[in-house]
């Protein structure tokens, strides 16, 4: 027996992360964790408001406004989430002393600082320069692009996004493969392409769920630390 949903691979991966987006901004403020975890709710808000505008707007404006305004997006998004990174840091390694965060912070910025620079071309200074919309739309996505690897890059300093970064990896090396000589290659090329994405989707939905439960649980030793209202 065959089951007919209506639903593409695409549709059913967008509709699942959204949703998670939307549980997870709830526990973030009905657990009062929005407070402890400003950027990271920022963050998650501003995920979740591209999601609903590429559903809502793509292929109903003209196609310059709608890259100014995703684009635009991309650059908050990527600029939260270098305060996201700063926030977890603050979080996890709170404790050590003073000196040995510097240091630790100014290694970990200066290797990820090395990686963005030798990572992917970089186009001429006189293109991004350049008087035009279209160049400072490109200026703009460049941005994006490299805070967002820049992110990575810190993030994997603490342990995350190794995924992510796998993705990165393998759509580079997809890109640098042989033209393909004819319909069948380059249909296959699509393909695995587009079964990346889809995979990295399903893991940002786990991940998402592993916030939720997370940010939904109480801390360890809450309770211990509640106030003691005493019997009369």
């Amino acid at each position: 027996m065959h089951f007919n949903f209506g639903f593409t691979t695409v549709q059913t991966v967008w509709t699942l992360t959204f949703a998670a987006l939307l549980v997870l901004l709830v526990v973030l403020l009905g657990r009062d964790r929005a407070r402890r975890f400003p950027w990271f709710t920022a963050s998650i808000v501003l995920v979740a408001l591209r999601l609903l505008a590429s559903r809502l707007l793509f292929g109903k404006m003209p196609p310059l406004t709608m890259n100014a305004i995703f684009i635009t997006m991309a650059d908050a998004i990527a600029l939260v989430g270098l305060l996201v990174v700063v926030e977890m840091a603050r979080r996890a390694f709170g404790g050590l002393q003073r000196q040995l965060w510097i240091v630790n912070s100014v290694g970990l910025l200066a290797v990820a600082g090395a990686v963005l620079a030798v990572w992917g071309p970089w186009p001429a200074w006189k293109t991004l320069t350049a008087d035009s919309h279209l160049a400072a739309l490109r200026l703009m996505q460049l941005v994006a692009q490299k805070t967002d690897l820049l992110v990575l890059m810190l993030t994997l300093g603490l342990g995350l996004a190794i995924g992510q970064l796998g993705l990165l990896i393998a759509l580079e090396r997809m890109a640098k493969m042989a033209a393909p000589h004819n319909q069948a290659e380059l249909d296959h090329l699509l393909s695995m392409r587009d079964n990346l994405v889809n995979a990295n989707s399903v893991i940002y939905v786990a991940v998402l769920v592993w916030w939720i439960v997370c940010l939904w649980i109480d801390e360890p030793g809450a309770k211990n630390d509640a106030p003691q209202v005493p019997a009369e």
